[in-house]
């Protein structure tokens, strides 16, 4: 395990660090010498980092805050006991076992501009006169990237609130009704606070989700600029314009925000094991 982290995981890291720290383009192989930090400022200073950037913190708020409501309503209802309760935690969970490519294919289909089933649909209503260009202005291609996003995470999400909801021992909700507390009482002073370390865990999850997304956008509009991430923007530049140097510091900081959640979720691992 040793040896198949070491190659697979520590060395990329350690050669992508050092391949930050340098001036190499592939358009001009015996140019590479050391610039130390000159591409991590070259990319703040850059307007295409920062368009890249306001996309990924559209696509991040606008992902969590609906995956985790509706996640968690997700949950509250296959937490009912019923008959056909295994079979409907198999469907929740389909969105997210199918490839982000898959997904984003099929939602292309209905977001389609020409022939898409949703204009198709508003046509056949009444509602516009014409095809809506969904995907062809930047914030409502960002907003079916995020749709789509939230489609795919709201599964894990719901998995692990129905986990932390049904850790509950039922007893407390009995002593709770003995002592005539409502059902927003009992929500706000025994479901919330119990159930907080479980939805800590989905929102950190679906925040590096939300960071990484690649796929979708790759399925829906291409490799464009339009509605590119910095995932987007560190791919673009290290295989579309070879610039291996300033493509890893791009990626170092990908690494970074997402480094950042990973503390946040450590954190909620070790409050979830104490509780």
């Amino acid at each position: 395990m040793i040896l198949i982290m070491g190659v697979l995981v520590f060395y990329p890291i350690i050669a992508t660090f050092s391949y930050s720290l340098k001036k190499w383009k592939l358009t001009a192989p015996g140019d590479i010498h050391f610039v130390g930090i000159k591409n991590y400022l070259d990319i703040i200073q850059s307007d295409s980092f920062w368009y890249s950037m306001q996309n990924t913190i559209f696509i991040l708020v606008f992902v969590v805050v609906f995956t985790t409501l509706i996640g968690y309503l997700v949950a509250s209802f296959l937490n009912v006991d019923v008959k056909w309760s295994g079979i409907l935690l198999s469907l929740s969970i389909l969105p997210w076992a199918l490839p982000p490519y898959v997904n984003g294919v099929l939602w292309k289909f209905v977001f389609f501009s020409g022939y898409g089933f949703l204009n198709k649909l508003l046509i056949g209503l009444g509602t516009t006169s014409k095809p809506i260009e969904f995907l062809g202005s930047r914030w409502t291609l960002l907003l079916v990237i995020s749709i789509v996003v939230v489609w795919r995470s709201i599964p894990f999400m719901a998995l692990v609130c129905l986990a932390g909801r049904q850790s509950i021992p039922v007893d407390f909700y009995e002593a709770a009704k003995m002592d005539g507390g409502t059902l927003g009482m009992t929500f706000r002073y025994i479901t919330m606070p119990l159930m907080r370390p479980f939805i800590a865990v989905g929102i950190t999850s679906t925040s590096v989700t939300a960071i990484n997304v690649f796929d979708e956008i790759v399925a829906l509009s291409g490799y464009s600029d339009l509605g590119k991430n910095i995932l987007m923007e560190s791919y673009l530049t290290t295989f579309t314009f070879l610039n291996f140097g300033k493509g890893s510091a791009m990626t170092y900081i990908v690494m970074f925000f997402a480094l950042i959640l990973g503390v946040f979720y450590l954190r909620s691992l070790n409050k979830e094991v104490e509780y």
